[in-house]
Order: C-alpha cells, then structure tokens, then sequence
C-alpha cells in the first residue's frame, strides 16, 4: 500500500481538513491522552519482544550510537545557523525542539515500515528514548554562557530541574517500562499481548492521527507569523538531518528499516517533552514560535511526505 493511502494518514487529513475548516470536530483530550498512552505502550511492547528474540546485535549497538550522535549534532547546528536570523532565545529553542524527536512521528513511520517488510530492531525504540533529551541539556548548557542572570520565574529551580523532568517524563517511562517488559516476557507475552499490540494497534493509530490533523491545523496561525528563513528551516533542515543520518547508517552498514527510522527520528522534532521543559528552560523564548513550526510545517510533512521519502532513498542507497 502507498504510505499516502494508508488509513491512519488519511484520517490525518481528514483531521487537518476538519481544523482547517474550523469544524467542531475534536477528539476529548482525555481520550488522546488514552490514545497516546496506548500506542507508546503498544510500540515499547513491539520493540522489547524483538529484542528478547534477536538480542542486541552488534548494528543495533551502532545504530544507537549514531542516535547519539545525531541527538547531539543537530541542536548544535541549528544553534549555529539559527542565531544568525532570529534571537538567541528563539534560537535556541528551535535548535532544541529540533534536536529532539517526535514520538507520534516514530510510531507512523513504524508501521509503515513493518507493512513493507522492513521492520526496524526493537533497540530502535530505544535509541528513540535517549535521543528525547540530548537537545535540551545542550540547549541549557548555551544559555549558561548566554545568560547574565538567572532565568526569569526560575524561582530558585535548579538549571537541570527541566532535564530531571524531560528524563522522567510519563512518556519515556512508559516507553522504557513497555520495552524492559516486552524483553522480559519474550515469545509468553508476545503471543499474550498480540490482540493488544496488533489488532488494535492501526485502528487506534488512525484515531489518534485524526485528532493530531486538528492540533496541526490550530497552529497554523503561529507558523504564519514565522520569519522566512525560519520557515524554511523547517522544511529544509529535516531533510539534511535525515541525509546525514543516511550517510552514517551507510558507513556503519546498518539494515534498511534501522536507516529509515535513524533518517525519521533525525528529521522529526519534539512538539511534547521539549517544548514542555522549554517553557521553564527558556522561559524568554516564543512557544507559538518553536511549537508552532515542529507541529504546523515539519510533523505533517515528514507525515505525509518524508517517511515515504526516507524509506525510498534508504533503499535507494542501501540497495533494498
């Protein structure tokens, strides 16, 4: 099936058709926040019964390692390029929402890639885990030098206390837990859970994106008030990220499904756990600003455009 006839994404676009259109079509925020929970639980699952049955290869070691890596060149070189066309808080906040990873970007591109029969390793849901918070520490690290006096409502918090949150966050808790428990119970629970992570897991993914069509809508009216070069970050830094990723997965030898997703969680950016911590982090950056171009421009293209793209060009290179 074309990623682009795929259910679950068709019923993005219904979703951003909806909010577009100012419907009052909308998903409670605690049924999304159950939706959430379910597939992160559903994809920690997935990603703990492949390891229990492969173990943790030598390429799975190495993809890991280029996650590390590129969880910690990109918000450097965002920051880099980005304090030279905006302030140097919204630089830096960019950089880190970018430097992150989006989740919901990782769950699609996933079950994209099982229907083509190129499924990642399951030690790729944990490189997802430790590519959350690199960005933020190193964002917090430039704004020590930047900053002259403390931030502003800090109120005596530590400089860290937003990476302490973003670590313990309940998404990558639960990622982690779903993952230990996946590995500890092996083939038993893999064939126990298999209603629960399989014949539930398209259906409610395509729930769940209809209600993320309509967050993306509401924030298109922040994308517009973006500066240009801003904008265009947005549409062209994921694809360099992704081509870097491309790069070191061909150097290292890693299998298609591990390159595609190291391009997606390259290319994604965090819409939830940073941009959260963010806000106490960098408390002078604009949330309209970083928020609004990781959910508005580059979440709905690597949706809709770029896991395809990826995927392609991973084949194309790795010869798949």
């Amino acid at each position: 099936m074309m990623p682009l006839l795929d259910p679950a994404v068709l019923f993005f676009a219904v979703g951003l058709l909806a909010g577009v259109l100012r419907s009052d079509l909308e998903v409670p925020p605690q049924v999304a926040r159950f939706l959430s929970l379910y597939l992160l639980m559903a994809l920690g699952l997935k990603g703990g019964f492949a390891l229990s049955a492969g173990g943790l290869p030598a390429d799975g070691l190495a993809a890991i390692g280029l996650a590390l890596v590129m969880a910690t060149l990109v918000p450097l070189a965002g920051w880099w390029l980005l304090r030279r066309v905006t302030e140097p808080a919204n630089a830096l906040a960019v950089a880190a929402a970018y430097g992150s990873v989006s989740a919901v970007t990782f769950v699609t591109a996933h079950q994209q890639l099982e229907q083509l029969g190129l499924t990642p390793g399951g030690h790729m849901t944990a490189a997802m885990v430790l590519m959350e918070s690199p960005a933020l520490l190193i964002a917090l690290m430039l704004r020590s030098r930047l900053a002259t006096t403390p931030a502003h409502g800090s109120g005596g918090r530590s400089l860290l206390q937003p990476v302490r949150e973003a670590c313990t966050h309940g998404t990558q808790l639960l990622l982690l837990g779903a993952l230990a428990i996946g590995w500890i119970s092996g083939e038993h629970g893999q064939q126990t859970m298999k209603p629960f992570t399989g014949d539930l897991f398209k259906g409610l993914l395509a729930f769940f994106l209809l209600d993320m069509g309509v967050q993306v809508a509401r924030q298109l009216g922040a994308v517009r008030q973006a500066s240009g070069w801003l904008l265009a970050y947005a549409v062209l830094g994921p694809l360099a990220h992704a081509l870097i990723a491309l790069l070191l997965a061909a150097l290292v030898g890693l299998s298609i499904g591990d390159a595609a997703m190291l391009m997606v969680l390259a290319a994604s950016a965090s819409y939830i756990v940073v941009p959260a911590a963010l806000r106490q982090a960098v408390p002078e950056a604009n949330p309209a600003l970083y928020l609004g171009l990781a959910l508005g421009v580059t979440f709905p293209l690597n949706l809709l455009l770029g896991i395809p793209l990826y995927t392609a060009m991973a084949r194309s290179v790795l010869g798949g």
